[in-house]
């Protein structure tokens, strides 16, 4: 049985697993969670709801069976845009090869999948394959907190800690490079926003959340 979520502000589903336990990309050279992870907003609010959990485990163990792939294809049917992981990570190489074959199969869904996994070298294939598809877009995420950008990436994400100033830096730049995520000057909803499903957008700017977030990217400034 699939068990899709969709989050409050999302415009669509997603499909996810629990943050942590798949996520072995969160970590750096000296074996430390990195600052964006530390701060993770999905093990914090409803994500540490037992349901929420209990759905997420689900998942661990349900993309393991053989007609996963056919059953997901057949359920996003009528779905436009679709998001992989509003928790967790693509931390199996059969996993992302199963996630490749619904991306293909679903031409009519704009696919969106943020990750970290691009630090684990034999995941970069895979994740090449999915981000040449037409419908896809792979944001690889940013370790940083404070607007540390990846550059060797065509679509990436990174997390800020101000609106105004980096809405001011975006301004000075040219070719649009960046989108900063307004959904918190919409009571935290996407709205008409889709720069994380857009190609055309290089680097998507996420605004840091929560005292534990807060916290840590005060301290990464010093």
């Amino acid at each position: 049985m699939l068990k899709l979520s969709k989050a409050g502000k999302m415009p669509c589903r997603s499909w996810s697993l629990q943050a942590g336990k798949t996520c072995p990309a969160s970590f750096d050279t000296f074996g430390e969670l990195v600052a964006a992870c530390e701060g993770c907003y999905a093990k914090e609010g409803n994500y540490r709801f037992d349901n929420v959990k209990a759905s997420r485990e689900h998942n661990y163990h349900d993309w393991r069976r053989d007609d996963w792939v056919a059953d997901m294809v057949q359920e996003l049917d009528n779905d436009r845009w679709f998001r992989w992981f509003d928790s967790g990570d693509c931390y199996h190489l059969k996993l992302a090869a199963k996630i490749y074959q619904v991306m293909k199969l679903t031409p009519w869904i704009q696919h969106w999948m943020p990750t970290r996994m691009h630090k684990i070298a034999k995941f970069k294939p895979i994740l090449t394959k999915m981000a040449a598809l037409p419908n896809v877009v792979i944001r690889h995420s940013s370790d940083g907190v404070n607007g540390e950008m990846l550059t060797e990436f065509e679509q990436s994400s990174t997390i800020i800690p101000d609106f105004n100033h980096w809405l001011a830096r975006v301004a000075e730049r040219s070719g649009g490079e960046m989108v900063i995520c307004e959904s918190s000057t919409r009571g935290g909803k996407c709205g008409p926003c889709r720069a994380c499903w857009s190609k055309d957008v290089s680097v998507v700017a996420y605004l840091g959340h929560g005292q534990k977030m807060k916290k840590l990217q005060k301290e990464a400034a010093q």
